[in-house]
């Protein structure tokens, strides 16, 4: 079919609706561009202006004429995708073993803390401690701490109401200081990511060992008579800890304690006559068994601050 001025057809079924015709020859050629065109074969179409020129399949193989229209008939070529260009390659240093992160083994740990009681209702025994570490192996250290109690404690007012409404009391003591021996163990050490961006490493840790304290009762029950000496008490200490490194060199460290100890108390009778004043009627005959149990919140420093590593990669 031709409904252009000029052009002519031969074939089966040809159509040209442009000008200027168009020449094609085979089946089903359909040129609706000005200019026509030139076919031949099977299922050649062409609708642009200007026509075109295809032999055989042509433009249109197969019958994929959606996807020659919706393409303008461009084909794309994945290969002429962009890709990033390396500029260098990518070297990492891998150990057969992960190195530790920071080293204990032959360095000196100085902790400064503070430290608070939490099984006493009646008096609080904050205090501010110092520990001093010598790590001979990088899981095991002895060291020394000391706690200063005196002039941070107080007695909560519990105790004082107790007393007035019931006329009951309840003996209590007060700590001047404390000074103990121990040995550290480290069986855990890791690391863990926070917020996806910083690493950090940490260690758990127990710790024991022997000291003193030295601490007197606190007279409650005939205070007006009744006062009482600081006196050594042979100590025992037990607890668990965890440490976070915040660089090679610096730590922070959460731990507690259980100082354990035997503590003459205040006698809750009160004698009659002159033993009122004799000092060996103001205490209970047998010590009671007292435990001290601590929490210590503080830093962790390590000296010297740079260590060499002597295992071999």
């Amino acid at each position: 079919m031709d409904f252009s001025g000029e052009g002519g057809a031969e074939g089966g079924a040809d159509m040209d609706f442009g000008e200027g015709g168009g020449e094609g020859e085979g089946g089903a050629d359909m040129d609706f561009g000005e200019g026509g065109g030139e076919g031949e074969g099977g299922a050649d179409m062409d609708f642009a202006e200007g026509g075109g020129e295809g032999e055989g399949g042509g433009d249109a193989v197969g019958g994929d004429l959606i996807g020659d229209l919706a393409g303008g008939g461009e084909t794309v070529d994945d290969t002429a995708t962009d890709r990033p260009t390396r500029t260098r390659e990518a070297r990492e240093e891998i150990f057969a073993v992960q190195q530790i992160y920071a080293l204990r083994i032959n360095r000196v740990e100085i902790s400064p803390s503070f430290a608070a009681t939490l099984n006493d209702p009646f008096v609080s025994h904050p205090a501010i401690a110092i520990g001093l570490n010598y790590w001979w192996t990088n899981v095991l250290a002895i060291g020394a701490n000391f706690l200063w109690y005196e002039g941070l404690e107080n007695e909560s007012d519990l105790n004082f109401f107790v007393r007035r409404s019931t006329r009951l009391a309840v003996p209590v003591s007060a700590y001047q200081f404390g000074a103990h021996l121990a040995f550290t163990y480290v069986p855990l050490y890791g690391k863990f990511a926070m917020f996806n961006e910083f690493i950090f490493q940490w260690d758990a840790y127990i710790v024991g060992g022997v000291g003193i304290m030295r601490t007197r009762p606190v007279p409650v029950v005939d205070p007006e008579i009744r006062n009482f000496d600081y006196d050594i008490r042979v100590a025992f200490n037990l607890g668990v800890g965890i440490r976070v490194f915040v660089s090679r060199w610096l730590a922070v460290f959460a731990e507690f304690r259980d100082y354990m100890y035997l503590e003459q108390l205040e006698a809750l009778q009160v004698a009659l006559g002159e033993d009122r004043s004799n000092p060996q009627t103001w205490t209970q005959g047998d010590p009671a068994f007292t435990n001290n149990v601590t929490v210590h919140l503080g830093l962790t420093f390590f000296f010297p601050f740079e260590f060499e590593y002597q295992l071999p990669r």
